[in-house]
């Protein structure tokens, strides 16, 4: 194999041209590639953080929910307690003023038959006393004393 100019001049313009792309190329060309692989493994890692964070958040608002069910139960028995609680109350004061009614009227009821009683003992004793007058007054007859007799008790 011969070594003319042409192949030395091919070696040159080659060796230059190798220089030249790993001098002014390729590391531009390779800094693009790592950049590249850098924000693609920050995105992978970025989805996986993300990921988990979603399932933590997934737990946090089951966990949250489950609290405020919790509490939510609480709150409506505390309520129904109190509501029974109210209820009993209000039973227990309506039979006091339902008690404190009734012996009331008992009283005035009472009364006013108290009152009535005396007024026909007062009536009665008017009209025995009107009876006796009209007895005294007429003579003593066994037929005009029944009609008086009668007459008194119809006013009765």
């Amino acid at each position: 194999m011969e070594i003319n100019a042409t192949i030395i001049g091919q070696f040159i313009t080659f060796a230059i041209l190798v220089w030249f792309t790993m001098k002014y190329v390729w590391p531009p060309v390779t800094q693009a590639l790592r950049d590249r692989e850098k924000k693609i493994a920050d995105g992978l890692e970025a989805a996986e953080r993300s990921k988990r964070e979603l399932e933590m958040a997934g737990h946090k608002a089951l966990s949250i929910i489950r609290d405020a069910k919790e509490q939510a139960s609480t709150i409506i028995e505390q309520a129904n307690l109190h509501s029974a609680q109210l209820i009993e109350e209000a039973k227990s004061q309506a039979k006091t003023e339902g008690q404190r009614i009734v012996d009331l009227a008992q009283s005035e009821i009472a009364l006013s038959v108290t009152q009535a009683k005396e007024t026909l003992k007062l009536q009665l004793a008017g009209l025995a006393v009107a009876g006796a007058e009209k007895i005294i007054q007429r003579k003593l007859d066994a037929s005009v004393h029944n009609d008086l007799l009668n007459e008194l008790a119809a006013e009765i």
